[in-house]
């Protein structure tokens, strides 16, 4: 039985994970790289489980239970006594590198590293420490503590042990695991892109607009959710990011980021993270519904 997980890193994603873990009844370590920025981190999860209460999708006893098994710190030590520790940190190759260097020479050579990414080498994080049979990756979907799948990475060397582990922590968490030999973009991130690169595509060039293309999308395939507003929730930053990585490693033009994507990254709309992408948010991250069309950087309608 699984029952203390460390997790570095307590942004959009390190919070859904640490959430989700403390949902499952696992007690949390979370670090971040201050007492400051881990108190800041605390106050958000707060804020965002009261947001639940607010919708009816927990109760305050719940939430009670929920931060008792919750930890936040600043100490690399404090995260010892966790059997697992799971990274989710930005999407930067040298920085994960640079983190399990350093959590590698501090902390047990039992201990599992998982690392949260979504498109980098499970085998090359793995060779910044001395456990690369112990080291796996996990990609989880946002929301974390609602999306059901999550993909287990295999690196080169990473043991039949351990992914049985994780495997189990998947499970106790209440996910759908798939298993993914490493490749760029594992099977997730790989298939989305092109989906996302396509509709900004068709907006850019006027085929339709944000609106009609998302609801185009929706209703004629059934899915929950357009592909723009896909996008915007993801972060138009972390998308970019991803295509560019599986551009440099494919060399395939169909990961080659949209013009206008980078349009937008540039002029600092970013999506929901931001209250503006190719649709409006609130500061609670909810579309804001306007009958006026989007428009890009530059005021032309989208």
């Amino acid at each position: 039985m699984i029952e203390h997980v460390a997790v570095v890193g307590a942004g959009t994603m390190g919070r859904g994970i640490v959430w989700a873990l403390a949902q499952a009844g696992i007690t949390v370590t979370f670090k971040e790289t201050s007492p400051e920025a881990a108190q800041r981190s605390m106050a958000q999860l707060e804020a965002e489980l009261d947001h639940e209460i607010e919708r009816w999708g927990l109760t305050k006893s719940e939430k009670t239970a929920f931060l008792s098994r919750v930890r936040p710190t600043s100490k690399v030590a404090d995260l010892a006594g966790a059997s697992m520790l799971i990274e989710a940190i930005k999407e930067h190759f040298g920085q994960k590198q640079a983190v399990f260097s350093s959590l590698d020479r501090r902390l047990p050579p039992e201990m599992i590293f998982i690392t949260n990414t979504s498109s980098l080498s499970i085998t090359e994080l793995a060779q910044a420490t001395n456990r690369p049979d112990k080291f796996v990756g996990m990609h989880f979907s946002m929301p974390v503590q609602k999306r059901r799948l999550v993909e287990i990475v295999r690196g080169l060397k990473t043991s039949a042990e351990t992914v049985a582990r994780v495997r189990e922590l998947a499970g106790s968490m209440g996910k759908t695991a798939v298993e993914v030999f490493e490749y760029p973009g594992f099977v997730t991130t790989r298939i989305i892109l092109p989906y996302l690169n396509e509709a900004m595509h068709v907006v850019m060039e006027g085929v339709a607009s944000t609106e009609d293309v998302d609801t185009a999308m929706k209703l004629a395939y059934d899915f929950p959710v357009g592909p723009l507003a896909m996008a915007d929730k993801m972060g138009l930053d972390e998308v970019m990011l991803w295509m560019e990585q599986l551009f440099h490693e494919l060399g395939d033009l169909k990961y080659r980021p949209c013009p206008l994507l980078r349009k937008m990254v540039r002029a600092g709309r970013l999506g929901v993270k931001t209250g503006q992408g190719f649709f409006p948010y609130d500061a609670d991250g909810s579309r804001i519904r306007s009958t006026a069309l989007s428009t890009t950087p530059e005021g032309k309608e989208i």
